[in-house]
């Protein structure tokens, strides 16, 4: 597996750093393609389109009030996780990564072709299109939070618990596919928030969950080894949660 190359394609964050710096100890990352945040104005006319514009101004007071409070008032809990979980939040090296506006940009794909990995590991990006997919011969590995295909889209742990569907609060490593979080099933693991966790710390328990199950996915891919699990049921797709949401299952179910 030494000879054995990773790209990382992520998008900017805690979580790109701290799969970074668990995978680089032991495998190869030859380069890490970090791709620019979504244009806002965008972004919300394309929610807009899909999920009305009610919907829409209740997702942006609940970022813009409620994630707020959260972040300030779990400081201790993240502070514990990230170090039970040993996740390393610290700089990626400045020399192997490369930024580009999109994952679907023409120079991703030039660098994909450049450095001819073995495998692509993809962390927080938006959907990428079928032509970077197959623009390379490598298999493209995500981690997502959330089982799928029960919880795809967002914040798969927190709709779990508000669904009162704890077995499936969890996290999922899968193949990547030009859906959203469609592609093949490799490894899942469940979850178990605590009383003290919360909306903003969930995402770091499936990180730290979800790890683990990615290495397994690397030593598989680099062994010629991956087998795609399969699924039924539901298929459903989930965004963020308005502000009305969140406030009234907090009270009614204490999901937090």
């Amino acid at each position: 597996m030494e000879n054995n190359k990773i790209v990382l394609l992520a998008g900017a964050g805690f979580s790109t750093h701290a799969v970074y710096h668990a995978l680089s100890k032991d495998y190869c990352i030859s380069r890490v393609i970090i791709e620019d945040k979504v244009n806002r104005k965008l972004f919300l006319k394309r929610r807009i389109k899909n999920l009305g514009w009610i919907t829409v101004i209740g997702q942006i007071l609940f970022q813009a009030f409620i994630v707020k409070v959260l972040d300030a008032t779990s400081k201790k809990r993240v502070q514990q996780l990230t170090t039970a979980l040993r996740l390393d939040g610290s700089e990626i090296p400045a020399s192997i990564i490369t930024r580009v506006p999109s994952v679907n940009d023409a120079a991703t794909m030039a660098l994909l072709q450049q450095e001819a990995p073995d495998l692509v590991v993809v962390n927080g990006t938006r959907i990428i299109a079928k032509k970077i997919l197959t623009g390379i011969s490598c298999p493209f590995i995500n981690t997502h939070a959330g089982i799928t295909p029960k919880y795809r889209g967002v914040h798969g742990t927190y709709w779990a618990l508000v669904h009162k569907d704890k077995a499936n609060s969890g996290v999922t490593v899968h193949l990547v596919d030009p859906g959203i979080d469609t592609g093949g099933v490799l490894y899942q693991e469940t979850v178990t928030p605590t009383l003290a966790d919360n909306f903003v710390t969930y995402p770091l328990l499936q990180l730290g969950a979800g790890i683990p199950l990615l290495r397994q996915a690397i030593n598989d891919a680099f062994a010629n080894q991956l087998q795609v699990k399969q699924t039924t049921g539901e298929s459903k797709l989930w965004y963020h949660p308005t502000i009305w949401q969140y406030l009234y299952h907090r009270i009614v179910h204490n999901v937090k």
